[in-house]
């Protein structure tokens, strides 16, 4: 028998009439898991219904949470850099994460990311959801290790089965690829970024 979610879930917290914006509005006020407690604010989606591209990252970092915006950081400056070398308009994609609240620890006077547990994933999973059935893309590119487990199973692994079309009914073509924050961690940035490059190519 799974074990039960501790948490109420963001599905105490959708709004009756799922539109962009309800959702946008609700999302503010969720309480689903612990994270809330700590965040500035909840980091919803940004992009147009009907894109034909969506890009789900793990959960929003440091500056996402101050500006209310997904891939606003380091991180998503080397994704719009991605993006543009496999031939995607940012612009005309949904861009959002798996988890709406920033998760951190204290690094002297830093807030350091942390991974959110799978209960915590779980969670918030309603409101990707919603914001999958709303755009409606023909691909969904999941980047990272908590997208991917969070929406197709905590037994997923990235590393084995990135850059690769995937048995998925949640869009026409799902594939999974790192998290751009993986580049920028790694001693060999430019076989990273090649990589991650060649994994959204199959997206276009």
């Amino acid at each position: 028998m799974p074990a039960r979610n501790p948490y109420p879930t963001a599905a105490a917290f959708m709004p009756d009439r799922l539109t962009m914006s309800a959702l946008r509005e609700a999302v503010q006020h969720c309480e689903g898991c612990p994270l809330y407690a700590n965040a500035t604010q909840a980091v919803f989606g940004e992009g147009k219904l009907g894109s034909d591209v969506m890009l789900v990252g793990e959960t929003p970092g440091d500056q996402e949470d101050l500006a209310g915006a997904p891939f606003v950081g380091p991180a998503g400056k080397l994704l719009d850099r991605a993006l543009d070398e496999a031939g995607i308009d940012r612009s005309k994609t949904y861009v959002t994460n798996a988890v709406k609240h920033f998760k951190w620890r204290s690094r002297g006077a830093r807030r350091i990311h942390d991974k959110p547990t799978w209960t915590e994933q779980m969670a918030c999973r309603p409101w990707v959801e919603a914001e999958i059935a709303l755009v409606k893309p023909r691909a969904l590119v999941l980047m990272g290790a908590t997208a991917a487990q969070s929406l197709l199973g905590k037994s997923f692994r990235v590393t084995q089965n990135r850059g690769t079309p995937l048995d998925s009914d949640l869009a026409e073509l799902v594939t999974a690829t790192i998290h751009p924050s993986a580049v920028l961690r790694s001693d060999d940035r430019e076989a990273m970024f090649a990589g991650l490059v060649a994994d959204l190519r199959i997206a276009r």
